[in-house]
This record gives C-alpha cells, sequence and structure tokens, in this order.
C-alpha cells in the first residue's frame, strides 16, 4: 500500500493489523483519475473521507495537493494507523490532515460538522453494510450543508451488492468497477 501520485508518490504506508478492508492501489489510481475528470485537479480542496479506515483515500488526495482532509474513523486501531500514516508522508505535503475517532453518524450529528463545508466527501463503509444505512447517511449529507456548490459525493461498495438508491439532492455521475469494488459518484445539486 503507497501513495500513488502527487508530493508523497511512491511513499509506503502502513498496512491494517485485519481492522478495516483498505482500499487498494489501482482502485485509489482509479477514483482519483475518475474524480481529476471531474474537477480538474485536488489542489486546494476539502476533502471529507467517512469510515476512513487506514486513511490512504485521504492521504492520497492531500498528496495531490488537497488543502483541507479530515477522516473519521469510530475504530481505535484503525485511527491510530490513519495518524501513524499520516506521520509517514506529513513532511511531503503542505495541507491539514485530521483524524476524528467517532462514528460517521457521531461526525454527522456535530454542529460543527455544517460549520465546514467539502468540495468532495469519499465514503467506503464496510462492504456488509445495507444499502439503507448508505442511503440514511447520504440523506443526512445532503441535509445538513457540509457540501459545497458542485461537491462530489464518491461512494465505494462491494460489486456483489445491489445498487443503491442517490438521495434527490445528488445526481449520478458514474460508476467505475474496479476488482471487487465498484466506485460510484455523484455530483451535489446544493447551492
Amino acid at each position: 500500500m503507497r501513495i500513488i501520485s502527487g508530493s508523497a508518490k511512491g511513499r509506503n504506508l502502513t498496512p491494517p493489523a485485519g481492522v478495516t478492508r483498505p482500499t487498494s492501489d489501482r482502485t485509489r489510481e482509479g477514483i482519483f483519475s475518475a474524480l481529476e475528470s471531474e474537477i480538474g485537479s485536488c489542489a486546494g480542496i476539502s476533502f471529507l473521507d467517512l469510515y476512513g479506515g487506514t486513511g490512504a483515500v485521504g492521504l492520497e488526495a492531500l498528496s495531490r495537493g488537497a488543502k483541507d482532509v479530515v477522516v473519521v474513523e469510530k475504530d481505535a486501531k484503525a485511527a491510530n494507523v490513519c495518524k501513524a500514516n499520516y506521520e509517514l508522508i506529513k513532511s511531503a505535503t503542505t495541507g491539514n490532515f485530521s483524524v476524528i475517532k467517532m462514528s460517521v453518524d457521531g461526525y454527522l450529528d456535530l454542529d460543527r460538522a455544517a460549520d465546514y463545508r467539502f468540495d468532495v466527501i469519499y465514503l467506503d463503509p464496510p462492504y456488509d453494510f445495507p444499502n439503507t444505512t448508505i442511503e440514511k447517511v447520504l440523506t443526512k449529507i445532503s441535509s445538513i450543508g457540509i457540501r459545497k456548490a458542485g461537491a462530489v459525493v464518491i461512494v465505494e461498495r462491494s460489486s456483489r451488492t445491489e445498487p443503491f438508491h442517490w438521495p434527490e439532492a445528488l445526481s449520478a455521475l458514474k460508476e467505475r468497477k474496479y476488482g471487487e469494488g465498484t466506485v460510484y459518484f455523484a455530483n451535489s445539486e446544493y447551492r
């Protein structure tokens, strides 16, 4: 597991100790290629990584020039891996990186969650999460105002599960399959 591109390109990351299913290098490369085709560049963006796991996706955004990256992860071991991985690339990046150790629902319920708006919101929940749970989280994201106008929302799911339904405030853009996972992209209609 390594950083694919940007200022920390090639730096190895600490693999998880069995607590998460990390997004593969190939999948991360595909996600950021598709994302950058939508937004042009990650330079200066704010990036929210929900269900952060190892933090590799958020750290990839940081390496590619994101100004602010927030990772939300409730598992203490995984949150510590996120922090350790940040330490491995910190000297090569200039953006802000923070790990919030709490559940995604807890984070989205915080009053301060709506005080900051993101250009990109990435969700990679455990593959066994039911679609109804994913849809509830997406609806909450849509209702609390944490998206900037034109924000891109990305969801990674198992290719074996039925597709979920986007809430009305999000318009499906594209989906890409990478091995065992399918990544769905939507654009925010929030103004």
